[in-house]
């Protein structure tokens, strides 16, 4: 086994273990706020960017080629937001919602058929940088979506405990109502934003890659598509007063579909999917290998 995919595994291991001390976090109702948790997913997100340079610097490029490298790169943005959430103690509860997310996903990406045998070692070029920030906009963008979706999965879930259980929401260390929706909105709009700098440096790549700056391929539409709806969500929230447990809502099942269509999607496009196009992207120049 390659020594990135030993160091991923280990993180996969410690994310199994934060995994643990969630469900005890979400068994006490948030009343302790376990800082062992923290750590463990710490521990993890360091084991995992340190897998993540070793796959850098074994292919000279940035590793986010295929969808092994893909999903790696998307679950490290979520557990770096998490980090930082989790500096404010008030925020760590995060953690709990976090740590399944990264674990089970983790193990999706350990799975051979998504990181295929390459073949000669790549050079990195500019055509290959243009891809590789267009990839990073791109993912960073879901990330961002991932985590408003946790952010509603607790608006909601403080709202039905606010509905039926008064005193434990009292006692929960789950934040604000209000807190929480404003967190929904600003990480959509993060989002939204750095899908939108992912589609135009996507431009460029498809320029690249094709010769025109429009493409009908499958996940271009898909991603104009993913942009649009945020687009409406965040346009309802501003203009036409979507707010609560409908914003919530929104962000929740909104993610859900992005989780349940986005791999399908991608294995379909000829310009992302290297079973697509044979193991290289359609112009030679752009990834040499």
């Amino acid at each position: 086994m390659q020594v990135d995919r030993i160091g991923f595994l280990s993180a996969v291991g410690l994310y199994g273990l934060a995994t643990v001390f969630a469900t005890i976090m979400w068994q006490r109702g948030f009343r302790r706020d376990n800082r062992a948790l923290y750590t463990l997913i710490f521990a993890g997100l360091m084991a995992h960017t340190w897998s993540m340079f070793q796959r850098g610097f074994r292919l000279n490029a940035c590793p986010i080629n295929n969808l092994y490298e893909a999903t790696v790169f998307l679950l490290w943005t979520a557990g770096a937001a998490y980090l930082v959430l989790g500096l404010f103690s008030r925020l760590r509860f995060v953690g709990a919602l976090v740590a399944p997310l990264l674990f089970s996903v983790g193990v999706f990406a350990l799975m051979p058929a998504l990181d295929p045998p390459r073949g000669p070692r790549p050079y990195f070029n500019l055509n290959q940088a243009w891809q590789s920030i267009h990839a990073a906009f791109i993912l960073l963008a879901y990330g961002a979506f991932g985590l408003g979706a946790l952010a509603g999965t607790m608006y909601l879930a403080q709202a039905r405990d606010l509905k039926r259980h008064k005193a434990r929401a009292a006692m929960s260390l789950l934040p604000p109502i209000a807190r929480l929706e404003a967190a929904v909105t600003i990480l959509l709009g993060g989002g939204f934003v750095l899908l939108s700098g992912g589609l135009i440096t996507g431009t460029r790549y498809l320029k690249l890659a094709t010769g025109s700056y429009l493409s009908v391929d499958p996940f271009v539409l898909y991603s104009a598509g993913t942009w649009l709806v945020y687009g409406v969500i965040l346009l309802a929230r501003w203009r036409a007063g979507q707010r609560g447990r409908r914003l919530a809502w929104l962000a929740t099942g909104s993610f859900g579909f992005l989780l349940l269509t986005f791999w399908g999607v991608y294995q379909l496009s000829a310009l992302h999917s290297p079973a697509r196009r044979g193991g290289a992207t359609p112009t030679a120049t752009l990834n040499p290998y």
